[in-house]
């Protein structure tokens, strides 16, 4: 397994601080189950430049940062685990998606790139919000209202959290490159001739 350069590695760091202070924003608050941010934009550009190794690295290092910061949300060690550890190294899996993003960013085929980055977004939040949804039914039944069971409450209330990110982000992260493509690509576009 090729290891990860330098600049892949000083990428990660800035990116999953970059993650944790877009976190610190105001969210969109449905509800105190509900909340819907944009923070992982930098985990998914760092995933689309570098593939899913760097981007889970990238995740679980936000992970970690969560916890540090005071940010995280903490009834039991192994809820933590699931929570920040897995949940967020998981973010790293749109990936997956980064050599078909990278080839039609270099082909010139934005809109084919943008939409493969988007459904590379949908992945990655699906990926993390798995693991939220399984903590979610452990951890927090007792949050669920009266007469609802806990596995509904923990789906419906991570399913329109990873629903609603996932839309922001690609919202967001769709903006970016199509003004900037070289936010994710790494290697310089070479134009088409006229």
């Amino acid at each position: 397994m090729k290891k990860l350069s330098l600049t892949a590695i000083m990428e990660i760091a800035i990116f999953a601080a970059f993650a944790i202070v877009l976190d610190m924003l105001p969210s969109i608050k449905l509800s105190p189950s509900i909340s819907i941010s944009f923070a992982m934009v930098p985990i998914f550009i760092v995933a689309f430049r570098w593939g899913v190794r760097a981007g889970c690295f990238a995740g679980l290092l936000w992970g970690i940062l969560q916890i540090l910061t005071g940010d995280a949300w903490i009834v039991t060690p192994l809820q933590a685990f699931i929570e920040y550890f897995i949940a967020f190294t998981c973010i790293g899996f749109s990936g997956l998606f980064a050599p078909i993003i990278q080839r039609n960013f270099q082909r010139q085929m934005k809109k084919k790139a943008i939409s493969w980055a988007i459904a590379a977004i949908f992945v990655g939040s699906l990926a993390r919000y798995i693991w939220h949804f399984i903590a979610g039914v452990i951890y927090f039944k007792k949050y669920a209202p009266k007469g609802v069971s806990p596995l509904w409450f923990s789906f419906s209330a991570n399913g329109i959290t990873m629903l609603g990110t996932a839309v922001l982000c690609s919202v967001i992260l769709g903006l970016l490159v199509s003004v900037s493509p070289q936010l994710i690509v790494r290697k310089k576009i070479v134009s088409r001739p006229s």
